[in-house]
């Protein structure tokens, strides 16, 4: 097994406790503390979860939503089993047979 980390990713629902269900009632909002997107950035992020983002806009979130960071992303652990290739008594199929090989040197026949 290999343990794996995601996140869940707390806007929209941070949102909606603060009674805001546009995403573009966010942009003057973080507009006031510095963070100028527009409303298409804001639209994704809200609807998708990030994959990067910056700390300024990290804490403008945090702050315009009156929570922590740890209320917005919230970590997870994800167990995975890992397929074994080709060692062990899992392996598919039959092993394969051994074969002899010849080398051959270039030169004269």
């Amino acid at each position: 097994m290999i343990r794996k980390t995601g996140f869940h990713w707390n806007l929209r629902k941070l949102m909606a406790q603060q009674e805001m269900f546009q995403t573009a009632d966010l942009v003057p909002l973080l507009a006031e503390r510095g963070v100028r997107l527009s409303r298409e950035q804001v639209f994704r992020l809200v609807t998708q979860p990030p994959q990067r983002l910056s700390m300024d806009t990290l804490v403008a979130l945090c702050d315009v939503l009156g929570c922590g960071v740890e209320e917005l992303i919230e970590v997870v652990a994800v167990e995975e089993k890992v397929r074994k290739t080709g060692t062990g008594p899992d392996r598919a199929g039959p092993a394969p047979e051994p074969r002899r090989t010849t080398i051959r040197r270039p030169g004269p026949a």
